[in-house]
């Protein structure tokens, strides 16, 4: 009987390791769509499983509950978000400029998030009764303070920032950012959101900014 060479034993695996990743990706879509329509509470794990034709065993062979699912969908949301995010700094000649662009970009949130906001609310309110989840879900937020406040140490640093407290000042932008998005949520119609959010942060980034003698 001929020995099966690597080469063989790779073409054989492979077809295995595309349908695996086939079926994530169903479970994901599946289950973003199911959260949107019926929200996240009223989503089990069944009928993830129903709607993206899989069963239970596969389920559980990509994740281990359905909040592990919406935690994957988080991240993969705040990976583009963080990409559209890092072009405006990349783009922008000083930090203020990037702080800006920055929150040109916000806008998108609202035109891209598609429900996930929506989802999101629920998800945290649901997420408290476990210490485990909660720190997961919160864990991006916290990054993103920190890298708030490493940007405006550089811009006080290359002269475009004032002298401020770095970690006050990101946390000041945070809390503006996520409070508008949370007014968007709770009342879609009661402002342009993508606006507000883009002017209120322009307006604090330019306020940072150093003035000019």
């Amino acid at each position: 009987m001929p020995r099966m060479t690597a080469g063989r034993r790779a073409g054989g695996t492979a077809p295995v390791q595309v349908r695996s990743e086939e079926t994530r990706n169903r479970i994901l879509q599946s289950a973003h769509k199911l959260f949107s329509e019926t929200g996240f509470d009223a989503s089990g794990v069944a009928g993830i499983c129903r709607a993206a034709g899989v069963s239970k065993g596969a389920f559980y062979h990509h994740f281990e509950t359905k909040q592990a699912v919406f935690l994957q969908l988080l991240e993969e949301w705040l990976q583009q978000l963080d990409t559209d995010l890092q072009a405006a700094l990349v783009e922008a000649p000083t930090v203020v400029d990037g702080l800006l662009g920055m929150a040109a970009r916000t806008r998108g949130v609202f035109s891209a998030a598609d429900g996930r906001l929506s989802i999101l609310l629920e998800f945290w309110a649901q997420a408290r009764k476990d210490p485990v989840v909660w720190e997961r879900a919160i864990a991006p937020f916290r990054r993103y303070r920190e890298v708030f406040a490493r940007i405006i140490r550089r811009g006080i640093d290359e002269g475009s920032l004032q002298p401020i407290d770095a970690d006050k000042a990101a946390q000041a932008l945070m809390s503006l950012a996520v409070g508008i998005i949370l007014q968007g949520v709770l009342d879609p119609k009661g402002a342009r959101w993508d606006r507000v959010i883009q002017d209120t942060i322009g307006m604090l980034v330019e306020g940072m900014g150093r003035k000019q003698s």
